[in-house]
């Protein structure tokens, strides 16, 4: 089928993940969405099987979309079930995943976040011939253990799980390795991945990228007034609390916004507790998430974004996004962000969990007009490089090739 340029035969895709939006955690999600309006747009038909979670009381709009499967992982916690209970869940998610293929007869399953529901899933669609290409924007696929109960209980007894599948049915064993091709958000979360549960033969690398059209670079500006910005999940292994503490040391018109979904009330709590007790209420606004078009205006407005995150990111948009904008960009630069974040070029790092470290990289920005010249240059250069167009043409070529028996393709292999 050749290039996302060419033509090309018009397949029904099955596409397969925990989450679908509007009922989204993050940008993974936002990326499935749109990959399948991509696809749509090439001429491909694609029904979307994700599970009954709810996050919020947004209504669907697209017909295509089947919210029926169910999760081990409801967002905070996953509770151990009963064997019985898991037996249960395995059998329901079976029953709906070979249902689907039956009444769609499709070319090819594409799977995202798969982690949070059965992974069974991806031996049921590789026993009825359909072949598989996934889009891995984040650790589920290296989460050890695994999130799914099921396999995680036989994943040491080969044998007793060969029992097992032959009595109910089920796989109880079974390797994405042997289900799909794997392409990566990161060379970063690949190599993770590689080294991980399962051996993975097939994988590539497609870097996600921002809707450059959309974030335009803003008028210059000279002038520093101290308003911060963290844009994206609050979440623990995010670092916001990082960014709190580092407004103790800052002056007092210091303020930090914190833009992005409601956080679970336990950590919204946490917080308020930490503000509290650094007296930084008054310097610290939580906002909702914005659409992109009002986004565009929160950068905007920012004097600098924050991207204090502590776990190893997978590869991090925001950043790009602020870089787009024009906006310097100060980050801890673990992870997938490593690939793309360099140091007094295109932003400052500073190592995670230090607020003091932070907070002397503000001083500098603060008093350093040259270097914010620099990494807003530079900065928007670098998000230029990494475009929502070139991740889509990826995603499609490799959802072509995968279908036109192109897919197997050595690891070193990259799309743009």
């Amino acid at each position: 089928m050749g290039r996302a340029g060419d033509r090309a035969v018009a397949m029904r895709i099955l596409a397969i993940g925990s989450m679908y939006p509007p009922q989204h955690a993050g940008g993974y999600e936002l990326l499935w969405e749109s990959a399948v309006a991509a696809l749509r747009a090439r001429g491909h038909q694609v029904r979307v099987l994700t599970s009954d979670l709810r996050l919020n009381d947004r209504p669907d709009t697209d017909a295509e979309v089947f919210r029926e499967l169910r999760r081990y992982w409801d967002g905070d916690a996953a509770p151990e079930l009963s064997p019985l209970a898991r037996l249960r869940l395995e059998r329901e998610n079976g029953t709906i995943v070979r249902r689907h293929l039956t009444a769609f007869q499709p070319d090819l399953a594409s799977y995202w976040g798969v982690g949070g529901i059965s992974m069974s899933i991806l031996e049921h669609v590789r026993r009825a011939g359909v072949p598989g290409v996934g889009y891995v924007a984040d650790h589920w696929l290296t989460a050890d253990p695994p999130m799914d109960q099921w396999l995680r209980a036989w994943s040491n007894r080969p044998v007793l799980a060969a029992i097992l599948t032959r009595l109910t049915g089920l796989p109880a064993a079974g390797r994405p390795g042997d289900a799909a091709t794997w392409y990566f958000i990161s060379d970063a979360l690949r190599s993770e991945a590689v080294l991980g549960n399962w051996p993975l033969p097939r994988t590539g690398l497609i870097h996600a990228g921002i809707a450059i059209q959309t974030f335009a670079l803003r008028p210059a500006r000279s002038e520093w007034s101290w308003k911060l910005l963290y844009v994206g999940r609050v979440d623990p292994v995010k670092g916001v609390d990082t960014a709190i503490r580092a407004l103790v040391e800052l002056p007092e018109d210091a303020t930090l916004t914190i833009c992005g979904p409601a956080p679970s009330p336990a950590y919204l709590a946490q917080l308020q507790q930490l503000t509290r007790e650094l007296g930084l209420e008054h310097r610290v606004l939580m906002r909702s998430a914005e659409g992109r078009e009002q986004l565009w205006q929160v950068y905007a407005d920012a004097d600098a974004l924050l991207f204090p995150v502590r776990w190893r990111e997978p590869w991090g948009l925001v950043p790009l996004e602020a870089m787009a904008v024009g906006v310097p960009v100060l980050a801890t630069g673990t992870g997938g962000s490593a690939e793309y974040l360099r140091d007094g070029h295109n932003s400052r790092l500073f190592p995670p969990d230090d607020p003091h470290a932070l907070a002397e990289a503000l001083q500098e920005l603060a008093s350093n007009l040259a270097l914010r010249d620099r990494l807003v240059q530079e900065g928007r250069r670098t998000a230029e490089a990494f475009t929502e167009d070139a991740y889509v043409n990826g995603l499609i070529q490799a959802h072509e090739e995968a279908v036109a028996g192109e897919g197997d393709l050595p690891r070193e292999s990259i799309h743009p």
